[in-house]
């Protein structure tokens, strides 16, 4: 368990709260792109925006090309087909990694974000030479299964839910309130119908490169907060025992955008994990 410092969330909260430039490929994916040299690829989750990864992103380009994306349908990029499901959400990463003309990369997604990177892993080879899984889920319980199906249904119905999210994500300590604050702004700003596509397939996509761990042959960090209730350390800890070269991080005190809470933790993980040789050494 490791523990996070008190005082860095808020900070690197503020950090995140302007808008970062974007360019779009010829698809239409919208993308923020800083620093040189081996390629980092930044995933967002569910209701987010690229912004959500401001202190990686500052951190992390000193000494990598790190590219933090729109996922579809939020933020400026187009968005997937209704009924799009995980598979449709990794192969648009795929076709983004060819638009970019990047052979290779290193991949770190968070929540939704998290299983796409999963999934690109699983089936892209070699051109994932790194996969960082933050706040992801794994094969979860019958009664969590549930309840996320139920609020998928419940979208195109009652719209975007702003108040769930935050009271799951966020608890009351100093470092959480401007990031719960930034969340709220980027939910409220969200495309509903991005939005629900996005949701379905996360809802749906807990399982569906589950058995495929094995099979992924790089270094691979599951991260998580010890308070998170959906993409729990249990979650973390067996996949990290499923992949050849995978290891857990549990920050403690922390819940579902530990990114943002504990970025100065975050970030010296992330950084151990790019250190490593694809050999995992």
């Amino acid at each position: 368990m490791l523990t996070a410092g008190s005082t860095t969330g808020t900070a690197a909260a503020k950090s995140a709260a302007g808008d970062l430039p974007r360019k779009k490929t010829a698809g239409g994916t919208a993308y923020h792109e800083a620093g040189s040299g081996e390629p980092l690829v930044l995933i967002h989750g569910v209701g987010m925006r690229l912004e959500a990864w401001a202190p990686q992103i500052a951190f992390l380009s000193a000494g990598h090309r790190v590219i933090a994306v729109d996922m579809p349908g939020h933020g400026e990029s187009a968005k997937l087909p209704a009924g799009s499901r995980l598979e449709e959400f990794v192969a648009w990463f795929g076709r983004f990694l060819d638009e970019m003309a990047i052979d290779a990369a290193n991949v770190a997604g968070h929540s939704m974000g998290a299983l796409v990177s999963g999934g690109a892993a699983a089936t892209f080879g070699e051109r994932i030479r790194r996969v960082a899984y933050l706040n992801g889920v794994y094969r979860r319980d019958p009664e969590a299964k549930a309840a996320v199906l139920a609020r998928a249904a419940a979208i195109p119905v009652t719209g975007v839910d702003k108040e769930g999210p935050l009271a799951r994500w966020f608890g009351d300590d100093p470092d959480s309130v401007v990031a719960r604050e930034l969340t709220r702004k980027w939910l409220n700003l969200v495309d509903p119908q991005g939005y629900a596509v996005a949701y379905a397939a996360f809802a749906g996509g807990d399982e569906t490169y589950a058995d495929r761990w094995k099979d992924v042959q790089g270094p691979a960090l599951f991260l998580t907060g010890s308070d998170d209730p959906n993409s729990t350390p249990l979650m973390a800890t067996q996949m990290a025992a499923l992949a050849p070269k995978g290891w857990a991080r549990i920050v403690d005190g922390h819940r579902h955008m530990v990114n943002l809470t504990a970025p100065d933790l975050v970030n010296s993980l992330l950084a151990e994990w790019l250190s490593f040789g694809e050999d995992g050494r």
